[in-house]
């Protein structure tokens, strides 16, 4: 069976860098995308099992990209995580993220997130 595959979409290298490991040491397959215009683009390419988006990031935030994927891929998986504000995760949830994380980030709580969202 493949490795379920799994698009991290984080402006910030160093927390993209970290989920990713984190998800690849659980046994997903993981792609990188720095910001939601780019991450569109590589979904559009591949559709992945799940995507993991934050929400604030330069070219396309996180809500547009939401908007863009749930438009085009009715089936699409996205978790969301925001620094910034609850008001925006509560956004997200509305456009079509499944679940929605405050950062900082519990990655034991993330990790059965992805678990629970790539079963259903």
């Amino acid at each position: 069976m493949r490795p379920r595959t799994i698009l991290v979409i984080e402006d910030d290298a160093s927390v993209r860098v970290l989920l990713a490991q984190i998800l690849e040491d659980a046994g997903y397959q993981t792609y990188e995308a720095a910001n939601g215009r780019e991450g569109l683009e590589q979904f559009r390419a591949k559709p992945m099992d799940l995507v993991i988006t934050d929400l604030e990031m330069p070219e396309m935030n996180g809500l547009d990209l939401i908007l863009e994927l749930t438009r085009a891929f009715l089936d699409v998986k996205v978790i969301a995580m925001s620094g910034h504000s609850s008001d925006e995760l509560q956004t997200a949830r509305l456009l079509g993220a499944r679940q929605t994380f405050a950062k900082p980030l519990d990655l034991s709580m993330l990790l059965r997130a992805v678990q629970y969202e790539l079963l259903h």
